[in-house]
């Protein structure tokens, strides 16, 4: 068999590992659930030795499947979630959660507790805030470990090792604790444009009141490229994952951004011509959440979007990351949330489809039953999880307008149609803000689940007016993870090259012309909405009562 790479990706509710060759065409695919708990609202863990546990399976899995022998394998890989891992002594796990259990010892990217911390962080008005679109979210690192200083001294007296999981698992696997510039640029303040190898203000720590982070290498000061080499698997690792032992293992990466590197390889070759082509250019990756990713040469501040980052993504780049905290989990609330679901269930199945595939076939049908316009009395304001990007406000809320009393499939089908627009508009508001610091986006490249909808896909096209752009190979991020898998086996000189030589563009859907108007109208309702649900906050806070927490 040719040479092959595995790229690993720790995501919220699995893990799954993808085999490459060198010409980026997947081979196989190996998967495994991971546990999420929720001891209180808000919060959310998980267990960094579930997730090992659950990569050995998978990568089982993947090479089993593929019939992939173990000699095959010349490189890996990890991307993760952006979530944040406390260990004690070695990979000892140590507790993380208000039940006291060591077990679980990650604070999941999605976790909310640390909101309060954040909003004190941003109060700081310190100037790295800058560099994270000027308010620091409660999904990023310094929030909720100041959290565990303030909540749980036991563990933040006892932990050894603070890492992101992406970094984790490249520890867990290589033995030695090679930070990525990626996760400390885009999760911890690392300013990796600072000098040689970028470097921590160590006076905002000491200001947010966490100097003792770095008490005994807790975190290491320094961080590296992704794709590095990172050292070879153990031997321990390979026996856990079946593998053979010194396999290249490469610096890791959080999941968006491993997306972005398995999408965006056709680029280059317009940016060898023209250095404004990824000014055109935006990731866009969808799963239970989605992230929104454009480069340029210098750096661009834009309020409510990540960053400006460098060398986050590609190297010598600046990245602007732009997000929506609910998208694929939004969607799943909205189809299963009525007792119209055990029948929309039942049909699909019966159909053999999926409930999407039905679902955007009822849709087609109400269309041509009442026209096309069918969500022009319902809107939705899609911040059920707060928002990211632009806004920056994780207490922001959902709402609907158009409600009736049915709750007929045909109604659901509705809603869902109503969610999936409402979406692209985040994505347009997105586009609208990077758009204004210098960018001139027209091209979606679009990865990860939501690229199996072609509702969401059209969709996307007709509300931003964009060109989306679906890549050869649907799994991006595991690609992405497998580049740099190739990256540090010496495969390929750098993650240019190997985009460029591993990547390629499948279908380009372009939008509908005639929606503009239409989607145009329902565009400023959604930015409305927001306005709206700001003053109803306004006013009740104005009343003096005692207004519980959220």
């Amino acid at each position: 068999m040719n040479k092959i790479f595995l790229g690993i990706d720790v995501g919220t509710h699995s893990v799954r590992v993808g085999a490459f060759d060198t010409e980026g065409r997947m081979r196989a695919k190996g998967e495994h659930p991971i546990r999420i708990w929720r001891p209180r609202k808000d919060f959310a863990e998980q267990s960094s030795e579930d997730v090992w546990r659950a990569t050995g399976r998978a990568t089982r899995k993947c090479m089993e499947g593929g019939r992939i022998a173990p000699h095959s394998v010349k490189g890996l890989s990890f991307d993760a979630t952006c979530s944040l891992v406390a260990l004690a002594e070695g990979l000892e796990p140590i507790s993380v959660s208000p039940t006291g259990r060591p077990s679980q010892n990650i604070i999941l990217w999605m976790d909310q507790r640390a909101t309060e911390q954040a909003e004190r962080i941003n109060g700081t008005g310190h100037e790295v805030l800058e560099y994270v679109g000027g308010r620091m979210s409660p999904e990023m690192e310094p929030p909720k470990l100041l959290w565990l200083k303030e909540n749980l001294p036991q563990t933040w007296e006892g932990a050894k090792r603070f890492m992101d999981l992406a970094d984790y698992m490249v520890y867990r696997a290589a033995g030695n604790d090679l930070r990525s510039l990626c996760t400390t640029v885009c999760k911890w303040t690392y300013m990796g444009h600072e000098g040689s190898s970028g470097k921590y203000r160590m006076e905002f720590f000491r200001e947010i009141g966490i100097p003792d982070l770095f008490v005994g290498d807790r975190v290491p000061l320094t961080s590296y490229p992704m794709g590095k080499y990172a050292g070879g698997l153990t031997v321990g690792a390979a026996k856990e994952l079946g593998l053979r032992s010194g396999i290249p293992v490469g610096v890791g990466i959080i999941d968006a951004h491993a997306g972005g590197i398995g999408s965006l390889g056709p680029v280059f070759k317009d940016f060898h011509k023209e250095e404004a082509a990824f000014d055109r250019a935006m990731a866009l990756i969808g799963g239970t959440s989605s992230c929104h990713m454009a480069v340029s040469s210098s750096p661009r501040f834009i309020r409510g979007v990540w960053g400006p980052y460098y060398g986050a993504m590609l190297p010598g780049m600046w990245l602007n990351e732009g997000g929506q905290s609910a998208t694929g989990s939004l969607i799943d609330l909205m189809i299963r949330d009525n007792s119209s679901f055990p029948k929309i269930s039942r049909d699909a199945k019966a159909r053999g489809a999926d409930v999407y595939t039905y679902l955007n076939s009822m849709i087609g049908e109400l269309k041509r039953q009442r026209g096309a316009w069918l969500t022009w009395k319902v809107h939705m304001l899609p911040y059920h999880h707060g928002n990211r990007s632009p806004r920056a406000d994780p207490l922001a809320r959902g709402m609907v307008s158009g409600l009736s009393l049915s709750s007929s499939p045909e109604e659901v089908a509705l809603w869902y149609y109503a969610t999936l627009q409402a979406i692209a508009y985040g994505t347009r508001h997105i586009i609208e803000a990077m758009n204004e610091k210098g960018y001139d986006i027209r091209q979606i490249y679009l990865c990860g689940g939501h690229l199996k909808n072609e509702l969401f896909v059209q969709e996307h096209a007709d509300i931003t007016g964009c060109e989306v752009i679906l890549p050869e190979e649907p799994e991006a991020v595991l690609l992405g993870s497998a580049i740099l898998g190739a990256v540090a086996a010496g495969e390929y000189e750098d993650v240019p090259q190997a985009m460029a030589a591993m990547c390629r563009v499948g279908r380009i859907i372009r939008p509908e012309p005639s929606t503009s108007s239409f989607h145009g109208a329902k565009y400023e309702i959604f930015k409305e909405m927001y306005g709206f649900q700001r003053r109803i906050h306004e006013r009740m806070e104005k009343t003096g009562v005692p207004l519980p927490g959220d």
